[in-house]
């Protein structure tokens, strides 16, 4: 693969999962590290990446604003906001985690709706501040800096002790083999939490992520209720996680 394909590669990969890891990516492409790191150090330079230790970030991920049209996939993410809004029901408890699929939701909410969100993203919180009959709890610990998420055992501690009625995912890679994954291990530890202590949880996803996989498991596809994505319920790729019994919307 010449420089110019293997650096397009990487910039779409940050762009897709928001974070990317240079020993993944090593993996991915068959070289070593240190070609990997000079490719990020060059993205980087040139603005396109954010360097960070082990990897680099997306510039959307790492700020708290950001333009609605600089998100990557805003037409298909904004599809499955509106999916997404329409299981939502005044008087709901809905915890949500961080991604910029959540806020396309968070920006789309109705103003009418009146329901408590709780999230420790500081970019969906700020968003949903501005709504003008949703409450709003901060789930309160540790920020993780390239995240914009708090995390820690205190965010955990307090997630265990709520029930909401729902948990949106913003979903970093998922499929039928390792379920969800993802690549911050202390944003999985948070999402686990979520998993666990709500009623129903639903993944939001674009289809590009479908049958991809990231280092860490989060969880087995049987933990999830809801898979939305852009793409009609019966499409073709949908069709094995519709036959392992989860609802696509």
């Amino acid at each position: 693969m010449l420089k110019k394909e293997r650096q397009a590669y990487i910039l779409h990969q940050v762009n897709l999962h928001n974070k990317v890891l240079s020993s993944s990516l090593s993996v991915d492409i068959n070289v070593s590290e240190d070609t990997i790191r000079r490719d990020l150090q060059e993205l980087a330079e040139e603005g396109k990446v954010i360097k960070v230790h082990g990897g680099a970030l997306s510039h959307s991920f790492s700020q708290v604003h950001f333009p609605p049209n600089e998100v990557y996939s805003q037409s298909q993410k904004r599809k499955i906001a509106q999916k997404a809004i329409s299981l939502i029901s005044n008087g709901m408890f809905v915890l949500t985690s961080g991604g910029t699929t959540i806020l396309e939701m968070a920006r789309s909410l109705p103003p009418q709706l009146k329901a408590t969100f709780i999230s420790g993203s500081i970019a969906a919180i700020l968003e949903y501040m501005h709504h003008p009959n949703i409450d709003v709890i901060l789930i309160g610990d540790k920020i993780s800096k390239s995240s914009k998420i708090t995390v820690g055992s205190e965010a955990i501690a307090k997630i265990k002790q709520m029930k909401p009625d729902l948990c949106f995912l913003g979903t970093n890679a998922i499929d039928l083999k390792h379920g969800i994954t993802d690549n911050d291990w202390e944003v999985v530890q948070l999402k686990r939490a979520m998993i666990e202590s709500s009623q129903k949880t639903v993944c939001l996803s674009i289809a590009e992520k479908i049958n991809t996989f990231q280092p860490i498991h989060i969880c087995e596809l049987s933990k999830i209720d809801i898979l939305i994505t852009e793409l009609p319920f019966d499409d073709p790729l949908l069709r094995p996680y519709s036959d392992a019994g989860i609802k696509v919307i």
